[in-house]
Order: structure tokens, then sequence, then C-alpha cells
């Protein structure tokens, strides 16, 4: 892998992340453009049904962007701590969150022996990070560095934001698609003579059609590009947080560690997953699903590390030790 800086992973992730959010508002776009026509057999209708969608996607994430971060915290267990509790980890969070150039944020800890970590908030004012009491006990000053680098950088990165944005489309989406396939199951799609002679019936038969493929598809394949935007802002907050500690070996030593660690995090689950610094639902569990993942493989996170310090990727040796557990 040729030698990169952070400064070029950082301008690709955000690149690739917009290029992302775009396509799912084309799908959204064309699913409501189809839906609309084929409901009303003029090209206007997609977009009342389209806006309809938007509006109501926004209005049920409008809770999660205010009080999203109290749930999550709450359902982890976390309890927030000060420097007379932890001394070394208020420490790091206060010189890693002036290097950010960001509030210094709430920070919390879980007790689970597992090492894992994440940040929440819908802003850098707002925000709190959570640090499992594992993570402490297993990794030196460096590797917490690292690890408390990534999060903040998801906090500066508005990342949060970001993915609720995209969570918002999704959702619409996935509104949309529920909506015509329920108004399709119970008749709603049939129509009768007096309407196909009135025209446009051939091409509205056509647009109901494509409707109807794309209501099964859109929905999947809209998550699928949400769980992309999801690994791509990973890796943005892996290359940010080496601009912040300037120190790649420490996070690519932190993140070995964890993903080897076989320690199971309880408090996790499918709808929290996307928030900690690695996947805390192991390849080995039952609940684990590698084709819906949230992050990207600790393998090539590892590689992009290594590449800013002009190091050849990882041996096949050290991939198989990691390619199982992440």
């Amino acid at each position: 892998m040729a030698a990169t800086t952070f400064f070029a992973q950082q301008a690709a992730n955000r690149r690739n992340s917009f290029l992302l959010a775009v396509l799912v508002s084309l799908l959204l776009g064309a699913l409501g453009f189809a839906i609309g026509y084929a409901l009303t057999g003029d090209s206007t209708g997609g977009v009342g049904t389209t806006v309809i969608a938007l509006v109501i996607g926004i209005v049920a994430s409008l809770g999660s962007y205010f009080a999203g971060d109290k749930l999550v915290l709450a359902a982890s267990n976390a309890k927030r701590v000060d420097a007379s509790q932890t001394p070394q980890l208020i420490n790091v969070v206060q010189e890693l969150a002036i290097a950010a150039n960001i509030p210094m944020p709430a920070v919390y800890l879980i007790d689970d022996t597992a090492p894992n970590a994440f940040a929440t908030g819908r802003d850098p004012k707002h925000a709190s990070i959570a640090i499992t009491t594992g993570l402490l006990q297993k990794l030196d000053r460096e590797e917490l560095q690292g690890v408390i680098g990534h999060e903040l950088s998801h906090v500066r990165n508005l990342d949060i934001r970001f993915s609720l944005l995209v969570g918002v489309l999704v959702g619409s989406v996935a509104l949309l698609s529920h909506f015509f396939l329920r108004f399709t199951m119970f008749g709603g799609g049939r129509r009768s003579g007096g309407d196909r002679d009135r025209g446009g019936g051939g091409l509205q038969a056509i647009m109901f059609i494509v409707a109807i493929v794309l209501a099964i598809i859109a929905p999947i394949a809209a998550r699928l590009v949400q769980l992309a935007v999801s690994r791509q802002r990973e890796y943005l907050a892996d290359a940010s947080s080496v601009e912040l500690t300037r120190n790649p070996a420490g996070l690519e030593r932190a993140l070995a560690k964890i993903a080897t660690d076989k320690e199971v995090l309880e408090v996790a689950n499918p709808a929290t997953q996307h928030l900690y610094f690695t996947n805390p639902i192991k390849k080995f569990e039952e609940r684990s699903s590698s084709m819906f993942s949230t992050h990207p493989a600790i393998v090539d996170r590892i590689n992009r590390l290594r590449s800013l310090a002009g190091e050849s990727p990882l041996q096949s040796s050290d991939i198989a030790a990691l390619a199982g557990l992440s």
C-alpha cells in the first residue's frame, strides 16, 4: 500500500460519504417519482409523496436528535466520572479535546471488561464519550489516546448529525416502500377501465411495475448504503485521530488489541453497535451479521494506518489472526 497522509484520507472519506448520501437521495427521488406516477398518472404526484415521506422521517428523527444520547448512555449503563475517579482518562480526554478545538465532553464509564468506547451527542457542545473499564485496564496511554482521538473526531466531524441526515433519507425510503406495498396488497393499485381510458394508462402501468420493484429493492439498497456511510465515517475518524495524536502506531495497536479480545460487550446491541470504536458484536457471536456490518474490517483500518507511516501492509499470518474476530 502506497504511503499517504491523514489529510488525503480525510478528504477521500468525506468525498465518499457525500457521494453515498447523494446516492440515497437519488434512490429516494426515483422511488418517490415512480410511486407518485403509478398512483396518479402524473409526474407531479411523485413530488408530493416524496415530500410527505421526508416530513414524516424528519419528525420521527427529532426525538433521536435531541434525546438519543441520553437514551444510549442509559441503555449502556454508563456512569459519569470525573478526575477524582479516573485521572488518566480525564487527562487524555482534556488534552485531545484541546487538540481538536472542541469543548470538553462529558465522560462516562461502562462497567464491562470488554474493551470499547463510543461518542454520542448532536454537536460538540452537547457531546459525551463513554469508555468501558476493560479499555482502561487493557490499553496503555498511547493506545488510549488513539481511541479517544477517534471518538472525539466523531464529535468534531459532526458524524452524529451526518448519520442522522442519512438515517432520515433511509427511513423515508422505507416509509414510502412500506406505504406503497401495503397499498398495493390491499387492492389500491387496481384501476378501472374508465381510469385507463383517460390516458397515460400504458406508461402508468409500466411505472406501477417499476414502483413495485423499487419498493422491494430500495429499502435494502438504502440500508446497505447507510452502512457504507457508517464505514466511511469510521475511516475518517481514524485519519482524524492520527491528525490529533500524530501517532498512528498507538491507534493501530489499540485496534489489534480490541479485535483480538474475545470478551463480549453485553450492553451492546444491533441498535447501538454503530456507535462503538470497533464493532462490539464479534463475528463468532450468534447475533453477528457480516452483511450488515457497521464497521470496516480491522485489517483494512490497520493497513490504512500503516500507510500513513509508510509501512507495508499486514502479513498473511497477522491477517489470519484478525480476520475472524473483528
